[in-house]
């Protein structure tokens, strides 16, 4: 029904193995591998310990949590891939939209990964392109309904 894609993953001392959390989660969940607080409009890099070696052909994913959404921690750069070259550790970057200070801690879920396969692009310069009904409008030209 499923691939399953095995991706080598190092862990420190402090890691959690992402884990999908029910039978129908298409994202394993990312936890937190240190303690750390996010204040109000600030910016932290959270560490999870995991370092990956996403297979040949495909891109890791970090994704934000809704629930952590919803209390007003967001991924700035989402979604955020991981390289199939990039061997260091992962960390996720969490931006503090609220009124009050976050703490992070140890073992949190802050993140959700998952593996999608990638395919390279090659631009082909042409001296025109095909016209369509839409033209070059854009930013709601198409409407709000």
């Amino acid at each position: 029904m499923y691939d399953i894609i095995d991706v080598p993953v190092v862990c420190s001392d402090k890691s959690l193995i992402p884990q999908y959390m029910s039978k129908g989660a298409t994202c394993l969940d990312v936890r937190a591998a240190e303690n750390t607080k996010i204040f109000c409009g600030k910016t932290e890099m959270v560490r999870t310990g995991l370092k990956m070696a996403i297979p040949e052909g495909y891109e890791g994913i970090i994704r934000p949590r809704s629930g952590l959404a919803k209390k007003g921690l967001i991924i700035p750069n989402s979604p955020a891939t991981i390289d199939q070259d990039y061997r260091g550790e992962v960390r996720v970057l969490l931006h503090n939209l609220a009124y009050e200070p976050f703490e992070v801690n140890y073992g949190d879920r802050i993140a959700q990964f998952t593996l999608k396969p990638i395919e390279l692009v090659y631009f082909d310069t042409v001296n025109k392109l095909d016209d369509t009904q839409r033209g070059g409008e854009g930013f709601g030209s198409t409407g709000t309904q």
